[in-house]
Formats: C-alpha cells, structure tokens, sequence
C-alpha cells in the first residue's frame, strides 16, 4: 500500500513540475499571439474573398498564422459561399490552434517547429488546389447570400475581450489545465503500463494510429490539439500520427461551419473531405523518410 501510494505521489509531483515549468512559456507565447489578432483581427474578411482562384494559397498562408480566428472566421465566409471548398480546407489544415505554443513550451528546435509549419501549409495548398480543381470539372461553384458571421470563438470558447494581457492570462491557467490533466494520466499509464509497451502499441500500428489521432484533431476544442502535441512529445505517437491530428484540427471552425452552412450534408462532405486529407498525409510521412527527418531536427 505505502509502496502504491509513493508511486502515486511521484506522479502527481512529476506532472505538476511539468506542468509549472510551463508557465513563462506559455504566458509569453499567448500573449504574442494575443497581439497578432487583435493587428490582424479583420484580415481573413478582407482578403479571403478577394483571393479569386489563388484562394487556397492565400487561405494556407492566413491558417498557418498562430491565433484561433481564422477557421471560425473562414467557416462564415464559406457559408455565404464568398470563399471556395478548397480555400475553406487549406484554412482548416494549415490552422495550428494550441499546438505552437505546446512544441514552444516543450523545448522543440525552431527547426523542427518551422519544418512542421511548412508541411502543413504544403498539404494545406495542394489539398485546396486540389478540391477546388475536381470541383470545377464536375459542376463549378456557386455563390450565394452571404449569412452573419459569428465569431463563436471569442463568444463560447476563448472569451476573448480588448484587454490581451487577461486573454492571455486565462489561455495560458485554461491550457495548463489541461497540460496537467494530460499529464497525470500519460504519466500514470506510463507508470503502470512502461513507456516501451504503451508506445509500441501505436508506433507499429500506423493506420490505427492515424485514423484514431485525426479522430481526436476533429474534436472542436483547443484541448485535442494541446492532447495531440502532449503525446508526439511523449514519444507516445509518431509525427505523422501528430500530422494527422493536427491535419484536421480547425478547431471552433467546424461548430461555425455546421451553424452556418446549408446543407448540412456539403458540410459533412467537408469534414470527410479534410479527415481523409489528414489521414493520408500522416501515412504518408510515418511510411516515407520524411518522418524520421523531421524528428531528428
């Protein structure tokens, strides 16, 4: 019993300097991206629906940008159909969410977070081209009226006001949180399970492991993609499990999208879409050297 209960405080200590170590980092970090969006609070509106058919360029290089507006903003723009399918993915995919200020925190190289970045605004470009090319061969586009857009971003999750330094005070104890919840229970089934065993079981199972990663990352809070980050760093995933789930995560993107956009079956068709994408390209770089490169960097 002494000996359960001594292991069960290690943890719980183990997670919580873990989690404190964090607190400058992620401080520092979201109060920068605070400043970046309230610079660029209107730019998605202005330029997306001006971007024409380099739309999914313009929509990658606007999501890979570290603040948590751009899907939400982009999913309305779509609604009213002023932006295409392919610029709407290339939003999504390109979007980071929590996950910069994760790698930040967690001591990753720049490099290694640059090489990331440049992956996902890769994939995100193709992908847009991509949809937006088949589309146009089967039936072209049409727009329509375009719907109010709500920011369900600052309004239900972030509540996020024009005072940045509290915006970032309340993202950095909300992502704590969850950094120290995540902890505990990798750090306790490490514990109990071994660190070997728990990684072998999604290491050597890529598919499974993609397709359950990238189910996560389609979860609408910033948690999945704190939970995705967490794990790659932990060794528990492989990078394109990571990729995967981070692929697909537009974050509170996806509750505007299904608000706003009719029919709701084009939006389901949007989230396959962006799924597949996700999975695919996570395979692609746990079965290519490219996974192994990145990591090394």
């Amino acid at each position: 019993m002494n000996d359960i209960l001594k292991e069960a405080l290690h943890v719980l200590w183990h997670s919580f300097l873990e989690t404190v170590n964090l607190l400058p980092f992620l401080f520092l970090t979201y109060l920068l991206m605070e400043f970046l969006e309230h610079k660029s609070g209107d730019l998605t509106q202005r330029l997306l629906p001006r971007s024409g058919k380099v739309g999914p360029l313009v929509g990658g290089a606007l999501g890979i940008a570290p603040q948590c507006g751009f899907s939400a903003a982009a999913s309305g723009l779509y609604g009213g159909r002023l932006i295409t399918m392919g610029t709407l993915l290339a939003v999504y995919l390109s979007t980071s969410d929590e996950m910069l200020p994760i790698m930040i925190s967690g001591g990753a190289s720049i490099g290694f977070m640059l090489t990331v970045l440049a992956c996902k605004l890769v994939i995100a470009v193709v992908a847009g081209f991509a949809v937006d090319g088949v589309l146009r061969l089967i039936s072209g586009e049409k727009t329509e009226e375009e719907p109010q857009i709500e920011d369900l971003c600052q309004r239900d999750r972030c509540k996020c006001g024009d005072h940045s330094v509290m915006s970032a005070v309340n993202h950095t104890v909300r992502t704590l949180l969850f950094i120290f919840l995540i902890s505990l229970v990798l750090n306790g089934t490490v514990e109990l399970i071994g660190e070997d065993t728990l990684a072998s079981w999604v290491l050597n199972r890529p598919v499974l492991g993609n397709l359950l990663a990238a189910l996560v990352g389609l979860i609408p809070n910033c948690a999945s993609s704190v939970v995705l980050t967490e794990l790659y760093l932990s060794n528990v995933i492989s990078l394109g499990a990571m990729m995967s789930g981070l692929l697909v995560n537009a974050g509170v993107g996806l509750l505007v999208l299904f608000r706003n956009n009719r029919p709701v079956r084009n939006s389901l068709c949007i989230v396959g879409v962006l799924f597949l994408i996700g999975v695919v390209s996570g395979l692609l770089l746990d079965l290519t050297s490219l996974s192994s490169l990145i990591g090394r960097l």
